[in-house]
C-alpha cells in the first residue's frame, strides 16, 4: 500500500458503525442523586394470583385441554350460589390467567396499582375480556391486593381458513389501576437510625462524589462511603430520615462512567461509551469472496441399451477471489471515540464487520474498554 493511501486510511480510521452505531457524548451530564442510588429497605414487593377472564368472543380456553379452567369456573359459580355439579357446560369465552403486580413501597390501604394478566391455557386472545375478582398473594402467602377489571390488550389475531395473522401478544394484557391494596407492609422508615444508599452501578469514584456532594449540601459530615456500592448516612437526634432524603435526593453530580462497548449480535447494534480509547494498532479488513457454481450434467445410456440408467453427474466450480485491495489502517495512540467512529465509517465498514473488528482489537489488547456481548 502506498504512503498516500496509508495516510488517507489512517486519517479515516477512527470510527465505526454506520447508521446502527449509537455514540455517546464525551462529556457526562449531571445526574440527580435519586437517579443514581436506591435506599436500602425501600423497594417494591411482587404479587401473583390465579384468576379467570370472562366475556371473550369465543377465544377462550378449550375446556378439554384446560380442565383447571372448568374447575375454577365451577368453584366461582358455587360461591355465587349456582350449583353446576354434574352439569355438562363447556363455554369457550373463559380463560385461565396468572395475574402479576408489584406492590410499590409505602403503598397504603385503598391505593390502586397496575396489574398484568397473562393466559396460561390455550386461549387465542384476551381482547374484550374482564378479569374476575382475583386475590394477589406475596411470597409469605398473604393477600395484599385484589384485582378486577377490563383487560386492555395491544395485540390482535386475525385468521381465515388458510392463513392467520398475529400482531403483538393477544394472550397478555394489562389493567391500569386494576387492583386495590388491601394490606400494608410493615416498614417504619422514620425510626431508622441510619440510612444506606446503594449505587445502582457500583463505582468507587461515583461513591466518593456522592459522599462529598451530600456533606457539602448538608454542611455536616453525615455521609460516609463504605464501599464502591454503599454510602451510609448517620442520623443524629432530631433528624427525620424522610425530610433528609427529600433534601438530598435532588442533588446533582457527575457520575463516573466505565469505558464500555455493548454489542447486540442479533441486530448488529453497537454502543460505544464516551471514555473508550484505543492504543496503537493496525487493522486489516479482507474482502475475500467465494463463489460456488453448480452445473450438473445428465448422462444417458447408449441407444437400445437394456441395463443402462440415466443419471445426473454433479459438476461444481469453486472460485476464490478478492473484490478489491484489502484496507489496512493504523490507529494512533489513545484515539478517542469520535475519531474511531468517523474513521471506520469512512472505510465503509458494516456493523457486522465492525463487531468482528472490535472483538479482535479487544483480544489484541488494543481496545481499552469492557466488551459486553448480548
Amino acid at each position: 500500500m502506498s504512503t498516500t493511501m496509508m495516510k488517507r486510511t489512517a486519517a479515516a480510521f477512527a470510527l465505526a458503525i454506520g447508521s446502527c452505531l449509537a455514540a455517546l457524548s464525551p462529556a457526562s451530564a449531571d445526574v440527580r442523586l435519586k437517579d443514581l442510588v436506591d435506599v436500602e429497605g425501600v423497594r417494591g414487593n411482587d404479587l401473583v394470583g390465579y384468576g379467570l377472564v370472562i366475556g371473550l368472543n369465543g377465544t377462550g380456553d378449550t375446556l378439554r385441554n384446560s380442565p383447571y379452567t372448568e374447575e375454577a369456573l365451577a368453584n366461582i359459580l358455587e360461591r355465587l350460589g349456582v350449583n353446576v355439579q354434574g352439569e355438562d357446560f363447556r363455554p369457550n369465552n373463559v380463560a385461565a390467567v396468572l395475574v402479576t403486580a408489584e406492590l410499590p413501597p409505602f403503598s397504603r390501604r385503598g391505593s390502586r396499582i397496575d396489574v398484568t394478566v397473562s393466559s396460561i391455557g390455550d386461549a387465542k386472545s384476551l381482547s374484550g375480556g374482564t378479569l374476575v375478582m382475583t386475590p394477589l398473594n406475596a411470597a409469605d402467602n398473604q393477600i395484599y391486593a385484589v384485582a378486577q377489571g377490563s383487560v386492555l390488550v395491544s395485540g390482535f389475531k386475525a385468521e381465515g381458513d388458510a392463513q392467520s395473522v398475529v400482531e403483538g401478544v393477544p394472550t397478555a394484557g394489562t389493567i391500569p389501576g386494576g387492583a386495590f391494596v388491601e394490606k400494608e407492609i410493615d416498614f417504619t422508615f422514620a425510626q431508622m437510625p441510619r440510612v444506606r444508599l446503594a449505587l445502582r452501578d457500583p463505582d468507587f469514584t461515583t461513591a466518593e462524589r456522592v459522599e462529598t456532594a451530600i456533606n457539602q449540601s448538608t454542611g455536616t459530615p453525615i455521609a460516609r462511603m463504605m464501599d464502591a456500592g454503599t454510602v451510609e448516612l448517620s442520623l443524629a437526634d432530631g433528624i427525620d430520615p424522610a425530610r433528609l432524603m427529600s433534601r438530598i435526593e435532588n442533588i446533582t453530580l457527575q457520575p463516573a462512567q466505565k469505558a464500555r462497548v455493548v454489542i447486540d449480535q442479533r441486530s448488529g447494534t453497537i454502543v460505544l461509551g464516551a471514555d473508550v480509547t484505543v492504543s496503537t494498532v493496525a487493522v486489516s479488513q479482507g474482502n475475500l469472496s467465494i463463489r460456488i457454481t453448480e452445473t450438473p450434467v445428465v448422462s444417458q445410456p447408449n441407444p437400445f441399451s437394456r441395463n443402462g440408467e440415466t443419471i445426473v453427474v454433479p459438476r461444481t466450480t469453486v472460485d476464490v477471489f478478492e473484490t478489491g485491495p484489502g484496507n489496512i489502517a493504523t490507529v494512533q495512540q489513545n484515539v478517542t471515540l469520535s475519531d474511531l467512529v468517523s474513521g471506520l465509517n469512512a472505510l465503509g465498514v458494516s456493523p457486522r464487520e465492525m463487531i468482528d473488528i472490535l472483538k479482535t482489537m479487544k483480544t489484541a489488547g488494543a481496545l481499552h474498554a469492557e466488551l459486553v456481548l448480548q
